[in-house]
């Protein structure tokens, strides 16, 4: 553990005014770093085949992380506030490089269950998806077109670091994917509340291969997905609600097909 009183120390950088917009990695600028936050936050990222280039705390916080694979710069609250850009009430963060993310064919041939994204692009309602993910058996995300990226700072502090452990794999073309996904015995059932999709409960997919498509949070899936898909599903809901939000539409969805 190395201390630091300057907020100004080189050394900090890779923390250095993490509100900004250019901190994003899917934004010009964006240096790509995966920053976790929080004790068992950074605990899963230390687990995990992320690289880890440093930690920034309090030393309590610090201290409660055990042996480290890299430098803890240990500083006051105050002055790491100063760094960040903003109080950081979990008093702990730290920064990795990214790891190889598998190979899209490959993630599918070793998978039995699959959340395929459509236009997710709210940052907290990935991290929610990949925790969900995480905790009722989905073997991996497939991104799709119009997808955020899931390693930027609110999305692993929102997944409580489980899109670290939960594989993800780009997979841009829709009509392209759906085909490798039949070809390994998937059933691609696409979630949406429209008229005339079978109820998810009697839609006869426990027990198989299937791929949960879900869309963007505002429209839905596209047409096109949906055609593209082998059967569409819908959650009953009560007379005058709509639609659910799509991190809890997923999490009803992975454990109907568990």
């Amino acid at each position: 553990m190395i201390e630091i009183d300057d907020p100004a120390d080189p050394r900090l950088d890779d923390f250095r005014d993490l509100s900004t917009a250019d901190r994003r990695p899917d934004r010009p600028g964006g240096r790509g770093l995966v920053i976790a936050e929080g004790v068992v936050v950074v605990e899963r990222l230390l687990d995990s085949p992320y690289p880890v280039r440093g930690l920034l705390g309090v030393r309590r916080r610090v201290e409660a992380l055990g042996d480290l694979p890299a430098p803890a710069y240990v500083t006051s609250a105050e002055v790491m506030a100063e760094v960040v850009g903003f109080h950081l009430n979990r008093g702990v963060l730290a920064a990795a490089d990214r790891a190889p993310q598998p190979d899209v064919a490959d993630l599918v041939a070793s998978s039995r269950r699959l959340a395929v994204l459509e236009g997710v692009g709210d940052h907290e309602n990935l991290g929610s998806l990949f925790r969900n993910a995480a905790a009722l058996g989905i073997d991996g995300v497939l991104l799709g077109p119009g997808c955020s990226d899931p390693l930027y700072r609110r999305s692993v502090r929102v997944s409580m670091g489980h899109v670290l452990r939960v594989p993800f794999a780009s997979m841009p073309n829709l009509t392209e994917g759906f085909e490798l996904l039949r070809h390994n015995g998937f059933t691609v059932a696409a979630l949406t509340p429209r008229a005339g999709s079978a109820n998810l409960a009697d839609a006869g997919l426990r027990g198989r291969k299937v791929a949960v498509l879900l869309g963007s949070e505002g429209p839905g899936l596209t047409d096109e997905a949906i055609a593209a898909a082998d059967v569409a599903v819908r959650i009953p809901m009560a007379d005058g609600v709509d639609s659910l939000n799509v991190a809890t539409a997923g999490a009803i969805a992975f454990y109907a097909i568990a």
